[in-house]
């Protein structure tokens, strides 16, 4: 799923250009030829970033650009004009421009200012993601989801948000339930006060009522001072109780009193203390169930289990795998320092395709590794071998251990010096070939070796990727040919 760019110029030529380079590199072009086109196809959403040109009839790129930030878009554009000067460049960085050339722009050009701006955008997204987290306003617009069985959650958190009614979310291990709890409360009239998440099943037995709780100092042997409980840490705000299920059933009672009285007992503490907390709780068990088997209080059940939201399996939500990879992929760019534009359509179907027992965590994690590992532009199904069953030799370009070398007496001959795997270096007459007859042949069987795939061409053969696209142009070679074939 390549990225999408917007080429906006009023001039077909430059137009066609463009989007020749930009198809070249990889990414999937899109053209409008004034800025009110522009402004229209940004709308509607799909669009990666934008190649905005300065100078045109009606209105020009600064009038798109000034539209755009008023609208709260963050989209990257570039602009471009024939007429550069350090007042235009100005004026056009202030107005939220990311980078600015010069018609005409060199491939390579064009490629870096492009790359750079999606690598600024993952960081900017990456840092606001961030900061919503921390002050607890990441809400629902944040969440990727487009499947209707996601759309359904969203229905029922925004209602839930209205009211302090306590939410039971359930579902399975890795679906997001967390992410939903801080959605909630980002969307109530608690947005920006404290979210503490407590794993219910992490805590050690003996420290769970001085966890929630809180105690005195010298209440115990070890307490050697006061200590304030997760109550109380979230006074104004949300207690998010994670795993309620693995609750031991002696904090079950006092945690219905809690609930009910709205007050906790501190170990040692003399008198009660007051708290003011929104319960949403979480479990990936059937607490029914639990309660049958009488693992679980009934009368806590009842008490939490008020406004249950179910958050389905990633294989129940579909629609919403490429958008998440394609989230993924920006946000570990910006952590790892990587360019990774996306996955190939092919990867894209087979992770869609999976069923993901792991749910959305899995999904992640599994993307997390295969954009540290890439060697090229996009995510392929070799980056995923535990899916693919493919994965790439890393360890290829390594000199092999002393004892992998053949015993020159019983090696196999060498193949003939004109034997290259098609690529001849002597011609009819059996006298050299050129070097650059050579190099053309060479380059074009790389080409076909490898499908096409320009980055893995030039690693093999040693070559920077623009010095690699020079040369195919100067021999006029077929690339699409090879990547159809």
């Amino acid at each position: 799923m390549a990225r999408t760019v917007l080429i906006v110029d009023d001039d077909p030529t430059q137009r066609r250009l463009l989007q020749a380079v930009l198809e070249k590199q990889g990414y999937s072009a899109e053209c409008a030829e004034s800025g009110e086109q522009a402004l229209q196809r940004a709308g509607r959403g799909g669009v990666d970033a934008m190649l905005l040109d300065l100078v045109m009839p009606g209105m020009d790129g600064m009038d798109v650009l000034q539209t755009l930030r008023e609208q709260g878009s963050d989209l990257p554009v570039i602009v471009l004009t024939a007429h550069g000067g350090i007042e235009t460049v100005v004026t056009a960085m202030r107005a939220g421009a990311v980078d600015f050339f010069v018609k005409p722009a060199s491939p390579e050009r064009i490629a870096v200012s492009i790359r750079n701006a999606f690598k600024v955008h993952s960081l900017e997204g990456e840092v606001r993601r961030l900061k919503k987290t921390q002050d607890g306003t990441l809400g629902f617009a944040d969440m990727i989801a487009g499947a209707p069985a996601m759309r359904q959650v969203i229905r029922l958190g925004e209602r839930a948000a209205a009211s302090n009614i306590p939410i039971l979310i359930t579902g399975e291990s890795g679906v997001g339930k967390e992410l939903v709890a801080r959605a909630i409360q980002a969307a109530s009239d608690r947005a920006g006060k404290p979210f503490v998440a407590v794993n219910c099943g992490a805590i050690p037995e003996n420290l769970v009522e001085s966890t929630l709780f809180g105690h005195e100092k010298g209440s115990f042997t070890g307490a050697i001072g006061k200590h304030m409980g997760k109550f109380q840490e979230a006074d104004g705000g949300t207690l998010f109780l994670d795993e309620i299920g693995e609750l031991p059933l002696d904090m079950q009672v006092k945690l219905l009193r809690a609930l009910q009285e709205g007050e906790v007992d501190p170990v040692g503490s003399k008198r009660p203390v007051k708290v003011n907390v929104r319960i949403i709780s979480a479990t990936n068990r059937d607490l029914a169930e639990q309660v049958r088997e009488g693992a679980f209080r009934e009368d806590l059940f009842y008490r939490l289990n008020v406004f249950p939201i179910e958050v389905p399996p990633l294989r129940a939500r579909k629609e919403d795998i490429p958008s998440l990879i394609h989230h993924f992929v920006q946000r570990f760019n910006a952590q790892e320092n990587r360019t990774i534009q996306d996955a190939t359509g092919e990867t894209m179907a087979m992770l869609t395709a999976f069923d993901w027992p792991g749910n959305v965590r899995q999904l992640e994690n599994a993307v997390f590794r295969a954009v540290v590992l890439s060697e090229g532009d996009h995510l392929r199904p070799e980056d995923f071998p535990q899916i693919s069953g493919r994965s790439t030799d890393y360890s290829e370009a390594a000199a092999p251990p002393p004892h992998a070398y053949p015993d020159p007496a019983t090696a196999a001959p060498e193949p003939a010096a004109n034997d290259m795997a098609g690529v001849t270096i002597v011609d009819g007459g059996g006298h050299l070939r050129s070097l650059e007859a050579i190099e053309r042949d060479l380059i074009q069987f790389a080409i076909e070796t490898y499908a096409g795939r320009m980055s893995e061409v030039a690693r093999r053969l040693g070559l920077g990727r623009s010095t690699l696209y020079r040369k195919v142009r100067e021999y006029d070679l077929d690339v699409d040919e090879a990547r159809t074939a």
